[in-house]
């Protein structure tokens, strides 16, 4: 009779077990399985921070919802890639569904861990995927691996700082020698920089301890500064500022968070949409729409011109009416950080 009532017992949770599953795969078939995502973001900084509520914001828009289906261990690298390979290779031991990486190192951090598992990697803030080694020429990922790029609008932003410094000869920019981003960047800068009559004066750094002195010799001999997006300077950005306010001399940003603590203007992107639109191509691969591999990495096409009216009173820089029109979005303070 024990024996029995143990075996019915058995059949009971059997039989329940099979009725969770069922559901489970009704659910999953109607599409409201829950997910659970990894977030890799290489450094705390607004931009990078932009881009993933932008990605959760895509997400959210696809039906995909934080505390409702979706499951997210969030984790920052804060810039030291030791850090950011102990991240990927926990995320990826622990069997997300998916992780998404921003910035550059930790888009390659992230593909290295999960290149030999059925895990998507889905990357943002990428100025240059081809370089990176996460996509081929076509624009195609190098596996199951997928995202958008912040590549910089470098032509319209040497536009832009000839129309507001046109005595200007010589830009200097700071950036991190190990970034493959920063170094396609800096390459492009030079390539298009004759076309505008420029001289680029270069400074490299290898982390952030480096940077107050490079930022010295950055200061030597120069007109301007123009930042990128490389994520170490960025980081040190403030105390960059503080320097180069000192000397009179205007940095230019390259996207709205940098203009919005003091850079004087940029040509560029905002990152809340660029992580938007990383969320809606990470949704289409959680639902099992798409895979990874078959979905090109992504730009946002047209730049926004983004100008702090603080900083051209302080520099004692007037922006033409012509090119206040233009903007997108101007600033009449500097934002402390």
């Amino acid at each position: 009779m024990k024996k029995r009532f143990v075996a019915g017992l058995l059949g009971v949770a059997l039989v329940a077990g099979l009725a969770v599953g069922c559901q489970k795969q009704e659910t999953k078939e109607e599409g409201k399985e829950s997910y659970e995502i990894g977030i890799s973001q290489f450094a705390e900084h607004g931009s990078l921070d932009n881009c993933r509520e932008g990605f959760l914001a895509g997400l959210k828009k696809e039906g995909i919802v934080e505390g409702e289906n979706l499951t997210v261990q969030y984790k920052n690298g804060q810039a030291d890639m030791g850090v950011v390979s102990q991240i990927s290779d926990g995320f990826v031991s622990g069997k997300v569904d998916m992780v998404c990486a921003i910035a550059t190192p930790s888009a390659q951090s992230a593909y290295n861990a999960a290149m030999d598992t059925d895990i998507p990697v889905v990357y943002t803030a990428v100025t240059d995927p081809v370089a990176a080694e996460l996509s081929d020429a076509d624009g195609n990922g190098v596996g199951e691996v997928t995202g958008t790029s912040d590549q910089l609008p470098v032509k319209e932003q040497l536009e832009m700082i000839r129309e507001i410094l046109p005595k200007a000869k010589t830009i200097g920019i700071m950036y991190t020698t190990s970034e493959a981003n920063s170094v396609a960047a800096i390459e492009e800068y030079k390539e298009l920089a004759p076309e505008f009559d420029f001289e680029i004066k270069e400074v490299g750094v290898n982390n952030t301890s480096e940077v107050a002195l490079a930022t010295e010799t950055l200061l030597t001999g120069i007109d301007c500064v123009s930042n990128l997006t490389d994520n170490t300077v960025v980081a040190s950005l403030p105390g960059i500022l503080d320097k180069a306010n000192a000397k009179n001399i205007p940095v230019f940003g390259s996207e709205i968070e940098q203009v919005k603590i003091g850079c004087l203007a940029a040509q560029g992107i905002d990152y809340i949409a660029l992580g938007e639109q990383t969320g809606v191509m990470a949704a289409k691969i959680l639902k099992g729409e798409e895979k990874a591999s078959g979905i090109p990495f992504e730009t946002i096409s047209e730049p926004g011109f983004y100008v702090n009216l603080e900083v051209s009173k302080n520099l004692d820089i007037k922006i033409s009416n012509e090119l206040m029109d233009t903007a997108v979005e101007s600033f009449e303070s500097i934002e402390v950080k």
